[in-house]
């Protein structure tokens, strides 16, 4: 049985009375390889030190000094353009000096990091009817944060994520309970004359997801803004640096809604898949997977983008504990779920007769059959690896005539892609990836060990394979 862990949204609900908040807006320092040449008498630009390592020790190394077996260096020599080469050879796409920059983590103190996701950014506020506990109208005011997904600065358009509960209130008389006047803030055109009129055209209620789109907007089409870079969730190793980027509110200390500020927070991903429950006084409840950090979380981040130290989106910040015993937990919905929403809402919703998105289901339930933990040398991380396998089938299953109970899933395979199956989750990953676009149906193959033999089933999908979620 999955852990519950009960958890406030990190929504703040300006209308309220707020305790005072003290955010860490410090990163945890970090020297790069540059910051340390430059101490030890380097002068010089960053590009020219860069290109500077190309003469280290000659081109061979032969002209050194002498080395332990004193041959004039030859035991320490690292010819890097022959390694440049070789990565090359292996797959790896970029310039000399991209290669230089990513082999001596030259952005390990963020900086770089988060100029690109601060410019991703937005802090959003919404309106929504109410009504109080006597059930007289009133009018809630909340803010929340967000990241801008698809961008064309040009018509001054853009698509931007956040949570579902930043826009929704349970006690709303809005329709489907969706703010009425949704506002959104980019990072440096923060005050009121800057804001910016968004709508919700769809989201996922149960994985607290929400699209926005912005139409027209002469602020964004006179911006430095733009669209997030997007990692894969899988990539995300327990122990690597994480950067939280949002609106944290500082309560007592700030006046106005003007006065909050898009903020930094920096920390390490402590776990990379944690059920938990996520709930607000507005009667928004979820059970929903999510990464544990300890960047500093406040109430404001709902929404805001959870990046990697290459400034990469690796999940949506959507919740704090609430426990007072316990300090610097906070949770962010992965990437890959988020991104599947994201895709299918911008794909078919309106925000009209569309608001709901729709993901293929196998109509299985799986379960664990073991698990372990594997160090990867190459990355000098630890990865847990389970083996899946099908335990329960839904009455409609798509595939309950094409699998037994007990069959270990090993992969699937959907538009020529394999997707390894070799965690709970990564099934249900896998599904977000599934789209029919223009076909009637589409074919998928799962491939299997039944008894200790390997099986390829092929699957057909087509429109009636797609479950609409709340």
């Amino acid at each position: 049985m999955k852990k519950r862990i009960t958890c406030i949204v990190a929504v703040i609900m300006i209308v309220l009375t707020m305790s005072v908040l003290f955010v860490a807006c410090n990163g945890k320092d970090g020297k790069s390889a540059y910051d340390l040449a430059v101490e030890q008498g380097f002068e010089g630009t960053l590009e020219e030190w860069l290109e500077s390592l190309k003469g280290v020790n000659g081109q061979n190394g032969l002209d050194g000094k002498d080395g332990f077996n004193g041959k004039d260096g030859a035991d320490g020599a690292i010819d890097v353009e022959s390694l440049y080469k070789k990565a090359v050879e292996e797959g790896f796409e970029g310039s000399y000096m991209d290669f230089l920059r990513q082999c001596l983590s030259l952005s390990s103190d963020s900086k770089a990091a988060a100029g690109k996701a601060l410019l991703s950014a937005v802090k959003i506020r919404t309106v929504n009817n109410t009504k109080d506990k006597w059930g007289r109208p009133n009018v809630t005011t909340a803010g929340g944060s967000g990241v801008i997904y698809k961008l064309n600065k040009e018509v001054g358009s853009a698509y931007i994520i956040t949570n579902y509960h930043v826009v929704y209130n349970g006690t709303s008389t809005n329709t489907g309970g969706i703010s009425h006047e949704i506002k959104v803030f980019i990072f440096g055109k923060e005050r009121e004359e800057d804001a910016i009129t968004a709508k919700y055209i769809g989201g996922a209620y149960d994985y607290d997801i929400a699209i926005l789109q912005v139409k027209d907007s002469d602020v964004i089409k006179n911006s430095e803004v733009r669209a997030v870079d997007v990692a894969v969730s899988r990539d995300a190793l327990v122990g690597s640096t994480v950067m939280a980027v949002g609106n944290p509110s500082t309560g007592g200390l700030l006046e106005s809604f003007e006065d909050f500020k898009i903020s930094v927070t920096q920390g390490v991903l402590c776990v990379d898949s944690e059920y938990i429950t996520v709930a607000d006084d507005s009667g928004y409840s979820i059970y929903v997977r999510t990464m544990r950090v300890d960047a500093a979380i406040n109430a404001g981040n709902s929404g805001g983008g959870l990046y990697n130290q290459d400034g990469e989106l690796i999940g949506i910040v959507n919740a704090k504990s609430s426990s007072a015993k316990i300090e610097n937990v906070g949770y962010a919905i992965p990437i890959d779920v988020v991104a599947g929403i994201a895709d299918y809402a911008i794909a078919y919703c309106n925000g009209a007769t569309v608001r709901k998105v729709s993901k293929c289901s196998l109509g299985v339930t799986t379960k664990i059959l073991s698990s372990k933990a594997v160090y990867d040398s190459d990355l000098q991380a630890t990865r847990l690896v389970e083996t899946i396998a099908v335990s329960a089938f839904d009455d409609d299953s798509l595939v309950k005539d094409l699998l037994n109970v007990d069959d270990v899933i090993d992969s699937i395979e959907i538009d020529g892609k394999v997707y390894v199956i070799d965690r709970e989750f990564a099934l249900d990953n896998a599904l977000w990836n599934v789209k029919l676009n223009d076909r009637q149906s589409a074919e998928i193959k799962l491939n299997i060990t039944r008894d200790g033999n390997k099986m390829e089933i092929p699957v057909t999908v087509t429109a009636s394979s797609f479950k609409e979620l709340k």
